[in-house]
This record gives structure tokens, C-alpha cells and sequence, in this order.
């Protein structure tokens, strides 16, 4: 392995001016930091991580907890998005990420804290969970640096999806197309539910709409059965909806076979939008209705603020932090006639 040494005797320079160029110090010069770092690739140098660790006490690893009920890991949609985006971003600033091995059986295995503390991580994202476990508790509430996705603490910096401002986007523009008769198919009680569903209730007030109790179904994320099964309950009631609005998209999947089972064409015979503005759903006929989540501002904007709170914690405002989606209209809602309505 070669040397910083024997790399700074390569290019006729000091170790110091080696270290500097290639942590890319301002007090270097540009042509010094090309020199030294051409030579560094031709001669096979890596600098030591162990060493850097040791001399700014950090060893640049990054905590991933992410645990998705579903069991869909990181072919989640929307979180595999957001964790591909982070990831590129604290790449960028030369950090790792490790995932934090979550086991469900938290008696024989070490605390998401105690794993941390082992790992060394600098800091810890945290994505999709159970944010009321008390092994969750018990890592944001201790001196790591942590950032949350789509949920906030006390204290502590959070990333999050305007769902307030999606579902009212959604909403109106599906009133704007004429649908009195809307239903709503919403994911389990979390933050992001709860924020959905009370968005869901204002607008409809604010535009005057009445929505039957009937009409207010829970189905799990991603769970195309559920979605399959209340689209066939909601379709047989005596005053069916003229549109339903699901969870997320893939979920949507199930919607539209039950539709299909029942001989009804989208959207001519019923309307439907879906959430999230997964790619998939842009590759379907007739295209998907949804509210697009910016999942790489939101993975980015997560990185720097985990990074900035390992490098500059007393300059880091926390606070959460609202990134906005956009509405993509697609051909799945259809504009009624006055008379339908």
C-alpha cells in the first residue's frame, strides 16, 4: 500500500501539502490539488479511513433505519427513491451509508442505539417505522445527530412531503372536474395519514363537498388486495362514487383489476387517482392521476441537513422542513357534464 509519504515524495511536496490537496484546502493551489491527485491515482493511493477517523473523530458513516411493515424493503417505492437520492448526496461529501440491522425481536439483539454506538455512525436518518417504539425514543433522544423522514420530533430536523398541500391539490382539482361523489381510500393511522385525511376533510368543507362516512375507507399502504377488495365494496353501494382516490399508487393496481373485473372502463364509468407519482404508473394506459412526491429533493435535502448537523451542529437550525409535490393530471379522472354531477 503506498504511502501519503511516499506519495509526497512523488510529486516534490510536503505530507502537509498532500493532506491539504486532497482534502481540498483553499491554502493549495489549484494546480498543486491536480497534481497531487493525478500522482495519487496513478500510484494507487487511498487515503487511510482509520487514520481520518481518528483525526477528525468521525468516521464517515452514515445510520440508515428504515423497517417498511409491508416487508417491501428497499423495493419501496417512494423510500427507495428518497434513500437512492440521500445516498448519492452524502457520497458526494465523501460519507458511507450502512443500514442499522432492525430486528423485530428486539429481546436478543442490541437496541438501534447500542448498534449505532458500535457502528460509530456519525449520524442516523431514520425513514418509515414504528416512530413510537421506544427504541426509536431512545435514539433521537440521545446526543447522535439524527434526521427524520416524514415525521417530526421535538428537536429534531425533519424532511417532509407536503401532504397537506397534495391532498388539497388532488382534491380540488378532481372537484374542478366536476366529481361531487368522491371517495377516499386512506393508508393506517401515521403522521402521514393523519395529515392526508385532515387535509382531505378542510378542503372538502372549503369546497362544499359532503362525504358520506361510507364513502371513508382505511386500506394499507402498498396493499393492492385492500385496495382490489373496498374498490368492489365501494362500486356496490346504492350511491357509488363517481371517483375514488387511493392511498398511493401501487395500491391503485388493485383498484383498477377490480374495476376491470366489473367490466368498467377508466375513467369513462369511474375515475380514479392514486399518490406518490411512482414510475410505473406513468407506463400504464390510460395514465395515472396522482400527486408527483419530489423524492429527490427530498433525499437530498435529508443528506445535507444530516451532514451539516455532523459538521456544523451549533450552526444548523432545526426545524422541519416541507418539500412540495406536483399535480400530474394523467387521463384517469373524467370531466363529468353538469347534469352527472
Amino acid at each position: 500500500m503506498v504511502s501519503m509519504k511516499e506519495l509526497a515524495a512523488a510529486c516534490n511536496v510536503s505530507i502537509a501539502t498532500v493532506s491539504k490537496a486532497l482534502n481540498d484546502q483553499k491554502d493549495v493551489s489549484r494546480k498543486t490539488k491536480e497534481l497531487v491527485r493525478s500522482k495519487a491515482r496513478e500510484m494507487g493511493y487511498f487515503p487511510n479511513s482509520a487514520a481520518k477517523a481518528l483525526k477528525t473523530n468521525r468516521t464517515y458513516n452514515i445510520g440508515v433505519l428504515f423497517v417498511d411493515e409491508a416487508q417491501s424493503g428497499l423495493t419501496h417505492d417512494f423510500f427507495s427513491h428518497v434513500l437512492d437520492s440521500f445516498k448519492k448526496t452524502i457520497e458526494h461529501y465523501d460519507y458511507d451509508m450502512t443500514m442499522v440491522n432492525c430486528s423485530k425481536d428486539h429481546s436478543r439483539s442490541m437496541t438501534y442505539l447500542e448498534r449505532s454506538r458500535s457502528r460509530g455512525f456519525d449520524g442516523v436518518v431514520i425513514a418509515c417505522i414504528d416512530f413510537k417504539d421506544p427504541q426509536v425514543l431512545e435514539l433521537v433522544e440521545s446526543d447522535i445527530p439524527v434526521v427524520t423522514i416524514d415525521y417530526i420530533f421535538n428537536d429534531r430536523i425533519a424532511v417532509m412531503s407536503d401532504n397537506v398541500g397534495g391532498m388539497k391539490e388532488l382534491l380540488t382539482y378532481v372537484y374542478g372536474k366536476g366529481h361531487r361523489k368522491i371517495a377516499y381510500i386512506h393508508g393506517a393511522d401515521s403522521s402521514v395519514t393523519q395529515a392526508r385525511l385532515s387535509s382531505f376533510y378542510t378542503t372538502a368543507a372549503e369546497l362544499g363537498l359532503k362525504i358520506p362516512d361510507t364513502y371513508l375507507r382505511e386500506g394499507a399502504y402498498r396493499s393492492t388486495a385492500d385496495a382490489y377488495r373496498i374498490t368492489k365494496e365501494l362500486l356496490a353501494l346504492p350511491d357509488p362514487p363517481t371517483c375514488i382516490l387511493y392511498p398511493d399508487d401501487f395500491a391503485c393496481f388493485g383498484g383498477i383489476n377490480a374495476i376491470r373485473e366489473l367490466d368498467m372502463k377508466i375513467p369513462e364509468d369511474i375515475s380514479i387517482a392514486g399518490y406518490d407519482g411512482i414510475r410505473i404508473a406513468r407506463h400504464i394506459e390510460p395514465k395515472l392521476t396522482t400527486i408527483r412526491q419530489d423524492t429527490e429533493k427530498i433525499g437530498t435535502m435529508a443528506a445535507e441537513q444530516l451532514i451539516s448537523l455532523i459538521e456544523r451542529p451549533r450552526a444548523t437550525i432545526i426545524r422541519p422542513i416541507v418539500v412540495e409535490g406536483t399535480l400530474y393530471e394523467g387521463n384517469t379522472v373524467r370531466e363529468l357534464p353538469a347534469h352527472a354531477q
